[in-house]
């Protein structure tokens, strides 16, 4: 009796977790659409974005793509001295208009990261984690086309971030496409083994992505001080 009571246990809860993995994620109320762009955006990664980026981290020296990570790393410093402030982080403010002064000059225009060796911390801020802080709520988790996982908030702000970017603002199309791309590849190959850890842990990586994702904006809106609290906003 001991061992067909343990087996029903075993049986029930399995039956319970499939079960609850089939219930709808309130966050994530356009999931059949979510999931065919996750898996069109997966397909073209996978044809095409992760093999250059692999290409690009094999061929370029560390010290270059060192370089060109702190370069795109101090224009997001610029745009998180905006946000800071307009949400009122007076230290997150300071530090990062100090990381954009040393790094543009002392780091040539961010080449190097002299602020970090300085111990000056970073704290990146995007309008849409703007919004977060003056109470806007995230909203919907929607999946766009290259781009990836937002929430609605993040996209609505995506044309206020563009234009923050001061690489968006230079008036050669040419030189403007090629930093784009430039960073694109370039982030896309930080989080090479990123990608591989996720292939191997996850039984379905759409719904790991999206917690994920979920998880990560909700630290950064608390500064990495998450309340334990039962809503699902980030």
């Amino acid at each position: 009796m001991g061992k067909q009571g343990g087996a029903m246990v075993l049986l029930l809860a399995c039956a319970c977790s499939g079960w609850a993995q089939k219930l709808p994620d309130p966050r994530d109320p356009f999931e059949p659409v979510n999931r065919v762009m996750f898996t069109v955006n997966d397909a073209l990664d996978r044809a095409l974005i992760k093999p250059v980026a692999t290409v690009y981290g094999k061929v370029t020296p560390y010290w270059a793509r060192k370089g060109v990570g702190n370069f795109f790393g101090n224009l997001v410093d610029v745009w998180s001295v905006v946000n800071n402030a307009a949400a009122l982080k007076g230290q997150a403010t300071s530090d990062s208009l100090g990381r954009v002064m040393i790094n543009s000059t002392i780091g040539i225009l961010g080449l190097f990261d002299v602020a970090s060796e300085l111990d000056i911390e970073k704290h990146p801020a995007d309008f849409g984690l703007t919004l977060g802080r003056w109470g806007v709520s995230p909203g919907p988790f929607v999946v766009l086309p290259l781009l990836g996982p937002f929430t609605l908030r993040e996209v609505v702000a995506l044309p206020v971030d563009y234009h923050g970017n001061l690489a968006n603002h230079i008036d050669d199309k040419a030189t403007r496409d090629v930093l784009t791309v430039l960073n694109a590849v370039d982030v896309r190959e930080s989080y090479l083994k990123a990608g591989e850890v996720i292939d191997a842990a996850a039984l379905d990586a759409y719904s790991f992505t999206r917690d994920l994702y979920f998880q990560r904006q909700r630290y950064r809106q608390y500064d990495g001080d998450v309340p334990d609290s039962p809503d699902f906003a980030p």
